[in-house]
């Protein structure tokens, strides 16, 4: 019903910049939530950045300052600005899609982000 696909994952210095972004396609929900999770092996899944369609945004905790995310209105498509990169930043980002009209939970494949010292 609902693809996520990601982009923009890579590999990046300490300090440096990267931006992903995920396009999501499908039947839709016209009010929904996207947002960026990451996953590092042995760890939980932890919250990066959350945006729903009225724009409303929530952040970890440690990404805050460094990190924004945004939203294009006229497709849905979710871009994640990552700034002051550090190697704890190194992960597994996957883009998530909430309808928030019905239900529906959708994850992508995930892209690696690798920070190095």
């Amino acid at each position: 019903q609902v693809q996520l696909v990601e982009s923009g994952g890579g590999l990046v210095q300490a300090g440096g910049s990267l931006r992903l972004s995920c396009a999501a396609s499908g039947s839709i929900s016209n009010l929904n939530s996207m947002g960026w999770y990451r996953q590092v092996p042995g760890k939980q899944r932890e919250l990066v950045a959350v945006i729903i369609s009225t724009g409303s945004t929530n952040y970890g905790d440690s990404v805050k300052g460094r990190f924004t995310i945004s939203r294009a209105n006229a497709r849905n498509t979710v871009y994640l600005q990552m700034n002051s990169l550090k190697p704890e930043d190194t992960a597994v980002y996957y883009c998530n899609l909430i309808a928030l009209i019905g239900t529906g939970n959708y994850w992508g494949q995930g892209t690696q982000v690798t920070v190095s010292a």
